[in-house]
């Protein structure tokens, strides 16, 4: 594999439209992109910029990093800037799908996890109104074999955090022993048990597949949707209630009043006044900041035996 396999997709406009509809970027958000390469391509410095981020990406694929910052883009554009990273995850693409054929990972399972950067697309669209990427590091778990889109969930191989270390010594592991991180991504429906049991099935049996040299015991989770407050507000049958208890949860001790907002509106931008209060959650969140409380967020861990 090498590198002008992916700069050959960039410099002709009909094969980054394909890449571009392969990894989820929404029709409305193609031609902007598509329209920019070409600068990029043309400029040395931005050209040099974008094969070190390929190949820092590349490098020790399927290593447990936790995620890799990208270089920054060192033109003047803005618009171009907005849209680096998802040039470098387009010439990075024809390595990740090589790791995957390596590790027989089903080009479907490969397909719907980088879509994950075509909704990090409309992420930033929503929270900015411009298209563009804004969650590289994240993202580049993706590229780099480190997480999966699994069902309703998506799993990150990695460790139990430091903050877990006392709570899972009741499951014989310790801080720093291999876990699962599970995530919840945006844009996918009700987050509901029926799913979340699917997706955890599929997961057991994905990573004794495709990694079985490596043994995850437990699933871990770090998310505003874990801070324990929300029982005061949701139904004890509602799928936020019930995927809590899923968890032993560790509320974190930092508040973190903008998460929230940010997940459930899509903006912080707003006075909470001017906000909407359509649902259970979205009353929740506000009624909670305005009687001056805080959301903390919550760590939590469970056995993926079952």
């Amino acid at each position: 594999m090498e590198l002008k396999d992916g700069l050959s997709v960039l410099a002709d406009a009909d094969a980054l439209v394909d890449a571009l509809l392969d990894l989820g970027v929404s029709h409305q958000d193609i031609e902007e992109p598509v329209r920019l390469s070409r600068q990029l391509l043309d400029d040395p410095a931005s050209r040099a910029a974008l094969e070190r981020g390929v190949a820092g990406l590349v490098r020790d694929m399927g290593a447990v990093t936790g995620g890799l910052d990208l270089p920054r883009y060192p033109g003047a554009s803005h618009a171009v800037a907005r849209w680096f990273p998802l040039y470098v995850f387009v010439v990075a693409l024809p390595f990740v799908r090589a790791y995957h054929r390596e590790r027989g990972i089903p080009a479907e399972t490969g397909r719907r996890t980088l879509a994950d950067i075509g909704r990090g697309v409309a992420v930033h669209r929503r929270w900015h109104g411009t298209g563009g990427i804004m969650t590289a590091r994240w993202l580049s778990l993706h590229l780099r074999g480190e997480l999966y889109q699994l069902g309703r969930l998506q799993f990150q191989r990695g460790i139990v955090p430091e903050v877990l270390g006392e709570s899972v010594a009741a499951a014989g592991l310790r801080a720093g022993d291999p876990a699962l991180g599970l995530h919840i991504p945006d844009f996918m429906g009700p987050l509901s048990p029926e799913s979340c049991d699917r997706s955890l099935a599929l997961a057991r049996e994905f990573f004794a597949a495709h990694f079985p040299e490596e043994t995850y015991r437990v699933a871990t989770c770090g998310s505003w949707l874990l801070d324990p407050q929300l029982k005061r507000y949701l139904p004890a049958g509602s799928n936020i209630v019930r995927f809590q208890e899923r968890f032993h949860v560790h509320r974190l001790e930092e508040e973190n009043d903008l998460t929230p907002v940010r997940f459930v509106f899509g903006s912080t931008q707003l006075e909470l006044s001017e906000l909407p209060r359509r649902t259970t959650v979205e009353k929740a969140v506000l009624e909670h900041l305005e009687g001056g409380g805080h959301w903390y967020g919550g760590e939590g861990w469970f056995p993926l035996e079952g």
